[in-house]
């Protein structure tokens, strides 16, 4: 849970940076919508709208904020690895999604068993 509810602090901080970016208040103005090339345009309005759902959807410990962040985060992946070109080189950036999936994927492991141990212990009710 704690976990989770990190994750949705830093992906609503990723939602107020694409925000002030997209609204001129960040970058000296020079990322404002109307100044962007058409594929940054597409890539941080939807961002811009993807983070802060992930975010509710994260904090509220709902499944459908684990899959919201999965995209948001696979966008920004597959903009910095696949298209450096326009998008830049954020390897940083990169990591931390990864390291934040990762780290998800081992505290559902370490979840799954801990369930399979605790089904596994001897019950009252066994024969």
């Amino acid at each position: 849970m704690l976990f989770l509810r990190l994750v949705a602090v830093a992906a609503l901080w990723f939602a107020v940076q694409y925000w002030a970016m997209l609204t001129g208040l960040s970058i000296e103005g020079k990322g404002r919508f109307d100044l962007l090339p058409p594929a940054w345009k597409a890539a941080a309005t939807a961002l811009a709208v993807l983070f802060p759902v992930a975010a509710v959807g994260l904090w509220l410990l709902v499944s459908w904020g684990r899959v919201i962040w999965l995209i948001a985060a696979a966008t920004e992946i597959a903009m910095h690895e696949l298209y450096p070109s326009i998008f830049g080189i954020n390897r940083l950036l990169v990591l931390m999604h990864l390291a934040v999936a990762a780290l998800f994927v081992l505290f559902r492991l370490a979840l799954f068993i801990q369930r399979r141990r605790q089904a596994r212990a001897v019950r009252t009710d066994s024969p």
